[in-house]
């Protein structure tokens, strides 16, 4: 719309055309068009500051449209000023300015034109215009919605796949411990009792072998235990469970580095998990990003995840139903979330480790 735009005032902007006023001013008014333009299709601003410039960028056109001597092609700003509507105000409200904008260029054109009906025609003509570049931005708008809805649907059923699979596994682990707790463990400690009792009856030769088994079945007793205890305290890989819930993602790079050595158990995977889910999701929604880093580190005693973006971000974030989930998620393992908006978002979440 910008290339659109300069290549439509060119003419009088280099002065190969004359203007009804000063060339300066002119140049004044096509500059504030151009600027609100960007204001209004700029997401990252509040919308009172995206209606005032949309109303800056109507009157400019307006303007510039009537301040020309010759049209040519410069009613493609009220077109231009048409499809931007679709980023600030309602549609209703949007089409309104369409019927102001073809009445101002009708009423430009009967200046300048003798023949009622070339006005006539012009004016309709640039008003389908009009309608079909508001409709078709609309259209535009409407999918970009649909394909950030169904990343973020994307990026929660990956989360609860990931998580519905650990609990699965880990489900499945202390099932397997507890039956071999109860059933090698206890045949175990019954043969060892049993060698036991026979180790004080008579015999020197006897007693030898028995001493060796009774050794023996104490050593598997003790590594079936000890494997027992490995496997309820195994630890998740996380980068394989993290870089899954991020898997193919529209529209967003994201780049996940975990620290070696960084180890997490069930409950601190399923924090860390969710904080990933939260961070992608309100980058889709809010941030405008092309980028997000995440880094997962250890000091030790805490393992911390960090995530920046390349959006907009907000001098003075105000934390949603999410962050403030996220939070007291974190505070209920000894942990914390905190945010910075000045470059970007950023968001740092640190939890104790296993």
């Amino acid at each position: 719309m910008f290339a659109v735009s300069v290549l439509v005032g060119g003419p009088v902007l280099i002065g190969a055309v004359e203007a009804a006023i000063p060339r300066a001013w002119w140049i004044g008014l096509f500059a504030a068009l151009v600027v609100a333009v960007i204001v209004v299709v700029d997401g990252g601003h509040p919308r009172r500051v995206r209606y005032a410039a949309f109303a800056v960028a109507v009157g400019a056109a307006w303007a510039l449209v009537a301040s020309a001597a010759q049209l040519g092609l410069l009613p493609i700003l009220l077109v231009v000023v048409a499809a931007v509507s679709v980023h600030a105000v309602p549609t209703w409200a949007g089409l309104t300015v369409v019927g102001l904008n073809t009445v101002v260029l009708a009423a430009v054109m009967v200046r300048t034109e003798a023949d009622v009906t070339d006005v006539v025609l012009a004016a309709g003509f640039y008003a389908l215009i009009q309608v079909a570049t508001l409709f078709s931005a609309l259209s535009v708008i409407r999918e970009q919605r649909m394909r950030r809805e169904l990343t973020e649907a994307h990026v929660e059923l990956q989360a609860a796949g990931v998580l519905l699979s650990e609990s699965a596994r880990t489900a499945e682990r202390l099932r397997i411990s507890r039956e071999l707790h109860d059933l090698i463990g206890h045949q175990l400690t019954v043969l060892t009792l049993e060698l036991e009792a026979a180790r004080h009856r008579d015999g020197e030769r006897a007693r030898e072998h028995v001493e060796r088994a009774d050794r023996v079945a104490r050593d598997l007793l003790g590594d079936v235990r000890a494997t027992v205890g490995e496997m309820r305290t195994e630890f998740a890989d996380l980068s394989t469970i993290l870089r899954q819930i991020v898997r193919d993602l529209p529209d967003l790079e994201v780049s996940i580095e975990i620290a070696p050595g960084v180890r997490a158990g069930e409950e601190q995977t399923a924090a860390l998990v969710r904080a990933v889910q939260e961070v992608v999701t309100n980058t889709i929604r809010h941030a405008g990003a092309r980028e997000l880093w995440i880094d997962v580190t250890s000091d030790g005693d805490a393992v911390c995840l960090s995530a920046a973006d390349d959006g907009h971000g907000d001098a003075d974030p105000v934390l949603g139903n999410g962050l403030r989930g996220l939070a007291e998620r974190f505070e209920a393992l000894g942990g914390d979330v905190r945010v910075d908006g000045r470059r970007g978002f950023r968001v740092t979440a640190r939890v104790p480790a296993s």
